[in-house]
């Protein structure tokens, strides 16, 4: 471990690269009694507390989540299973989950195309999430954020950079870590790098890229800003992040308890909490205060542009998120509900079941020309406008059709 610890401070835990022209980690002493200043070796603490995190979602999401979802009524829609075929299933797991090869697998099973196309579908519908597991994952992340925002007002709230971000620098960086922000930033940290770690069993969602960005970005900049002692103004980072969490995943978790006019009330509150903390607070006061008030205590260094560069990363994603959370806003607004999440579950929504059947069985093709005949008369009905605005022209040719 010392060898290792060793190539670490000589290639990449460079002072001249993470702290300001001057200062080197042995002038960052401070009074024990006063707290501690950083070191990276601090961050190893952030894997067991991964690990913890893991393992007591497990046990919360069948001990409390699942128990809770059953008194607030989620329902799982039945689904039909797919009829047990190896060659079909090998297919599905090697290949693809979209047949393109369906006239070859047809000849191989002996099935018309019409039943492997059924087959394929009540497959993937199989392994799509139920509302029982998306709800459990939302009250996972809603208690999280919920006490984290809790642990953090409380812990800052006293102290003057929470209310003066000129604060967040003097001294820096011989700022000494208080213990209560030095377990809000390895909790934080562990929590996000157990969410990194689950997000491929996580329920994907049309924004799984950015989420990944996200995560992966907050990652860096928590472990950074903590090594470089950029810890004042990475608790504010945090805070603000936090604010507006714990209202989503709430929404989320009365929505798929069709608790719907408690949902959108508080899809509304989130709405407009977010807006404010991410396009109004974050950057006119945390990404202006790193950028600009900063400079007021030290030269620019690496360490500083890369810090804001993290930060104009979360930005771009807070600005892509609330176009789709307008999106939301203005359906909410003109529909009178919110109809989708924009940033709903990518394998979540149900393929159609009632599908018509193979035309080669005699009885269902009574039901299926039934049903074609209704859809007709639907698009016949569909196209009374068109047949009017042309009405002129059309009896006008009529003597001549007859």
């Amino acid at each position: 471990m010392d060898w290792m610890e060793a190539v670490l401070n000589e290639w990449i835990w460079r002072a001249d690269l993470w702290l300001p022209p001057g200062t080197g980690w042995e002038d960052m002493e401070v009074d024990p009694e006063q707290g501690h200043i950083p070191r990276p070796r601090d961050l190893t603490y952030s894997v067991p507390l991964t690990l913890a995190f893991i393992a007591c979602r497990c046990v919360f999401e069948r001990v409390v989540a699942v128990p809770l979802s059953r008194l607030l009524g989620v329902k799982d829609r039945v689904r039909v299973r797919a009829v047990a075929n190896p060659k079909l299933e090998a297919y599905y797991k090697h290949n693809s989950r979209q047949p393109s090869e369906v006239s070859n697998l047809s000849k191989q099973c002996g099935l018309s195309q019409r039943k492997i196309q059924t087959w394929f579908r009540h497959r993937r519908n199989q392994d799509r999430p139920t509302n029982t597991t998306k709800f459990c994952e939302a009250t996972w992340r809603f208690v999280f954020y919920l006490l984290s925002f809790i642990v953090g007002l409380s812990s800052l709230i006293k102290t003057p950079w929470f209310w003066d971000s000129r604060e967040c620098w003097k001294g820096y960086p011989k700022q000494p870590v208080a213990d209560a922000h030095y377990w809000y930033y390895m909790l934080e940290l562990g929590f996000y790098l157990s969410l990194l770690l689950c997000v491929s069993v996580d329920v994907k969602r049309k924004d799984f890229r950015e989420q990944v960005i996200h995560h992966i970005a907050t990652i860096f900049l928590i472990g950074f800003s903590y090594c470089s002692n950029y810890v004042r103004v990475g608790t504010l980072v945090m805070l603000v992040h936090d604010s507006s969490d714990f209202f989503l995943e709430s929404a989320k978790m009365l929505h798929y308890a069709e608790l719907t006019c408690i949902c959108d009330t508080l899809f509304v509150i989130f709405a407009v909490v977010f807006l404010f903390t991410r396009l109004v607070v974050f950057p006119f006061r945390v990404v202006h205060s790193t950028l600009i008030v900063s400079l007021d205590f030290f030269e620019p260094f690496f360490g500083y542009y890369f810090f804001n560069a993290l930060l104009l990363v979360l930005q771009a994603l807070h600005i892509f998120w609330a176009y789709l959370i307008l999106r939301m806003v203005y359906k909410f607004a003109f529909a009178g509900k919110v109809e989708k999440d924009e940033r709903s579950d990518e394998e979540s929504e149900e393929e159609d079941e009632q599908e018509l059947e193979d035309e080669g069985d005699g009885g269902n093709w009574e039901l299926s020309k039934d049903s074609i005949n209704t859809k007709l008369a639907i698009l016949a009905n569909n196209c009374v406008l068109n047949n009017l605005t042309s009405q002129r022209s059309i009896n006008s040719r009529l003597p001549k059709a007859r």
